[in-house]
């Protein structure tokens, strides 16, 4: 098992979290939970030419799609494959960062994988070969870079945007919107499409995605966790509150997670 991070610099750096490689050798067929949490990316499948994603549910329909894909933002779990993580890389995106890959509103690819031909066309084609010639990760994760940096645009966010994500990451037990709203200076429709369409999703429901996050690092961290002040802690009016939440982005109640959690905080094995 071998995983290579990079963390690119600028101009991507303020928009591209992170690029990564990794290696595993394989084993059974499984299936994993994926967790959501703020920020798209793309996922590039260098073992197989398909990216497979099942819908979790109890019928665990399987849509496949093209080695390369986006991975929009996501509100809620889905499941994928071990066979997938044989020989993967993938880019991780600051939340409304593939605006400058992509010229799609990302309200219209929220919770949804898309083919990356079919969203940059040809600036696409032979990207999978060359990182298949590369001869180790840090080529590979150079080659990726550097793809990343001939087609990236760092995008015009409005500032309102820019101010809500700030005060988001500042403040993420944050449950209101309406002083965001009143510091825009814009109408709550007007601020909610803006928000909405160089985020992949509406600014309440950001909040909420991260008020959720908040609780899978509590968890992670491998204390013992007192869910009564976890809620309070994160934000959420009382326990139950905080279990309805939970549920409604990973498909889980939250006892459940800290039961099943793994060494990766977004892969649960089913």
């Amino acid at each position: 098992m071998a995983f290579t991070s990079h963390i690119p610099a600028s101009p991507l750096h303020p928009h591209v979290r992170m690029l990564w490689d990794w290696r595993v050798a394989a084993g059974d067929f499984r299936l994993e939970r994926i967790l959501p949490q703020p920020g798209s990316g793309l996922i590039l499948n260098l073992f197989e030419d398909e990216t497979r994603v099942y819908e979790d549910d109890q019928g665990l329909c399987c849509t496949r799609h093209p080695g390369v894909v986006y991975s929009g933002q996501f509100t809620r779990s889905f499941v994928i494959d071990s066979r997938e993580q044989v020989a993967v890389m993938g880019v991780m995106l600051h939340p409304a960062g593939a605006a400058g890959l992509l010229r799609e509103p990302m309200d219209r690819l929220g919770n949804r994988h898309v083919a990356l031909d079919d969203l940059v066309g040809n600036a696409s084609t032979g990207l999978r070969e060359r990182l298949l010639d590369a001869p180790h990760a840090r080529a590979r994760l150079a080659v990726l870079e550097g793809w990343l940096s001939r087609h990236f645009v760092p995008p015009r966010l409005h500032p309102a945007v820019r101010h809500a994500l700030a005060t988001f990451a500042q403040s993420p037990s944050i449950d209101r919107i309406a002083p965001l709203i009143a510091d825009s200076g814009l109408s709550a429709r007007r601020f909610g499409a803006l928000f909405s369409a160089q985020v992949g999703v509406g600014a309440k429901q950001y909040a909420r995605l991260k008020r959720f996050r908040r609780v899978v690092d509590q968890v992670q961290q491998g204390i013992r966790v007192e869910w009564a002040e976890v809620a309070a802690d994160c934000g959420f009016h009382d326990q139950s509150h905080l279990v309805r939440e939970f549920h409604a982005f990973s498909g889980m109640t939250p006892g459940a997670y800290a039961k099943r959690r793994g060494e990766h905080a977004n892969h649960v094995a089913l």
